[in-house]
């Protein structure tokens, strides 16, 4: 009851922002912000709204900050990465991202009806992998992963289609002027080591979240537990995971080693990167069961487990000026019977001409804001496909990296390994000369001399094959981060200038849409005037009838819009 009291006196219900998107329930709250379900004011796109915190309001260059921000993670453009529509200001100052709408259970959700079968938290682990590989190879980093911030959806009946929300935005929270001095922002459950000091996020601080994820899928709990926030951060500083087969035995050993090594204190020692991550499942996937599970089964098998009820459909679009040229009519031939001789009171007579008038210039509306519609659409689509195009070649070559760098390193592994030989044999030699210099000339030490002398030759040259065959993969790296770099350019320019055009294009809504709403208010305000003062006309109310009942459906939808 409290919360559907807080809803109904939330202000911003029934607002339009940035002067298309009207809002129409709030779906949820927040560290940084109000999510809530809008939909484009005359063209019939639902959206999910969110509403920047508020107290950001003063700060310009946060302002600045957060939408390069999201347009940068916006580039991205990754199937398992929440698509972002829009990004701006409104005309008060307040920051908001419009995402495509979703519907289906926040992966928080499943992990408290306890542990997932392997095979399913390694599918959605990939999945989300996959998404953070192409970020960090553009350069994004999500910097507060966390069990909230996966949806799980469905798409072309497939279970499971994982989608990352809200990324880049916790970085937002670090400015100095947001917190006290050494403040430590993001949640502590899923924190990396290395943010928990205080320090910067890094893609590999994305990786030990991940841990934390998949250790929560398989076991249904979290690898560090405490009630104290300050307790909690020491254990991500320090505090060693215990292995997740301890507590749920089915764990595969290959699936255990990947989350203990996610888990690890020291960066150097986790992956190398997402590729090297992916790598790793997909060969831990070719080890599991082959036979797909059914997500609906498994909560029916769980304690109390009735399956997940699919959310209800978002409401009917409100009626368009189609609607409103049925009703001006309907109101016009009403006029006609009460008045026929054409002598309306004043007042009724403007309201007559004014509602007529509205919907005529609605309709002429319609019609253009359809065409900046579809042009807008355009853009986007032409964009969506350049940012994918340009994503998947980044993808490829950084892959591609990804293995020259670990080669280069095995390679670099085995020379100093072979160094470490020469080393000791050195060592022989230079102990055998020190008796030979001493008198000691026997035929077994000079043999030994010998010996450890052509090691230490051999082992050199082997030495300087391996370092050769580093410095080639790392010769040939170096050209593929120069390919990525140039790629990753193009991406910034195209997308600025796509980025422009589409403002411009939204401008040009904006502008139309306001006066949109006008209309709409206009020809709101003249129909409630013909209804009060018709509707005791018995000539009218076969015609007023269907009249009041729209007008009244269309306050029902609005209150419940409101307290939704």
């Amino acid at each position: 009851m409290a919360t559907a009291q807080a809803r109904t006196k939330d202000p911003y219900l029934g607002k339009v922002v940035a002067g298309r998107y009207r809002l129409e329930t709030r779906l949820g709250e927040g560290g940084m912000g109000v999510v809530y379900r809008a939909r484009h004011v005359l063209i019939d796109r639902v959206v999910a709204l969110k509403l920047i915190r508020p107290d950001l309001r003063g700060e310009t260059h946060l302002r600045a900050w957060m939408l390069r921000e999201a347009r940068a993670a916006n580039r991205v453009d990754h199937a398992h990465i929440v698509e972002i529509h829009d990004v701006g200001e409104t005309d008060e100052g307040e920051l908001y991202l419009v995402m495509e709408y979703l519907t289906g259970i926040a992966l928080s959700s499943e992990i408290s009806k306890g542990p997932m079968p392997i095979p399913r938290a390694v599918d959605i682990l990939e999945q989300m992998c996959a998404a953070l590989a192409r970020a960090h190879d553009l350069g994004v980093i999500h910097r507060d992963l966390k069990s909230d911030n996966i949806m799980l959806t469905q798409r072309g009946g497939r279970q499971d289609f994982v989608k990352i929300l809200d990324f880049g935005l916790a970085a937002l929270a670090r400015d100095p002027r947001l917190a006290p001095k050494g403040a430590v922002f993001g949640t502590p459950e899923y924190m990396s080591p290395e943010q928990a000091r205080g320090e910067d996020a890094v893609s590999k601080s994305d990786l030990y979240a991940l841990g934390i994820l998949f250790h929560e899928m398989m076991t249904g709990k979290l690898p560090f537990r405490s009630s104290d926030r300050e307790t909690l951060l020491e254990m991500q500083r320090t505090k060693v995971a215990t292995s997740p087969r301890t507590i749920n035995g089915e764990i595969p050993e290959l699936a255990d080693a990947i989350c203990l090594r996610l888990l690890e204190k020291d960066p150097a020692k986790r992956f190398r990167d997402g590729h090297h991550l992916q790598e790793e499942l997909k060969r831990l996937q070719r080890t599991l069961p082959s036979t797909a599970w059914d997500v609906r089964e498994q909560q029916e098998a769980r304690p109390g487990g009735a399956p997940q009820q699919p959310p209800p459909p978002p409401p009917a679009p409100t009626p368009g000026v189609v609607e409103w040229s049925r009703r001006a009519s309907n109101f016009l031939r009403a006029m006609a019977r009460a008045y026929p001789n054409g002598k309306a009171p004043d007042m009724v007579q403007e309201a007559a001409d004014k509602i007529w008038d509205f919907a005529a210039r609605a309709s002429r509306l319609e019609g253009e804001l359809a065409s900046h519609s579809r042009k807008l659409e355009a853009i986007e689509k032409r964009g969506r496909a350049l940012r994918a195009e340009i994503g998947r070649k980044v993808e490829e070559l950084a892959g591609e990296e990804s293995r020259a760098m670990r080669d280069a390193q095995r390679e670099r592994e085995r020379a100093a390994r072979t160094e470490a030989q020469r080393g000791r044999a050195e060592a022989e030699l230079g102990a055998a000369k020190r008796r030979i210099d001493g008198g000691e000339a026997s035929g077994a030490l000079l043999q030994a001399a010998g010996q450890a002398q052509g090691r230490m030759e051999a082992l050199a040259s082997v030495k300087a094959d391996y370092e050769r065959r580093a410095a080639e993969r790392e010769h040939y790296a170096q050209s593929l981060r120069k390919q990525i770099d140039d790629l990753k350019g193009q991406l910034v320019r195209y997308s600025e200038a796509l980025e422009n055009d589409l403002q411009a294009g939204r401008d040009r809504i904006a502008t139309r849409v306001r006066e949109a709403l006008s209309y709409e208010k206009g020809f709101t305000d003249s129909s409630q005037i013909l209804l009060e003062h018709l509707h005791s006309r018995p000539e009218c109310q076969e015609l007023l009838e269907s009249v009041a009942k729209d007008m009244a459906e269309e306050g029902r939808a609005h209150s419940g819009n409101r307290n939704s």
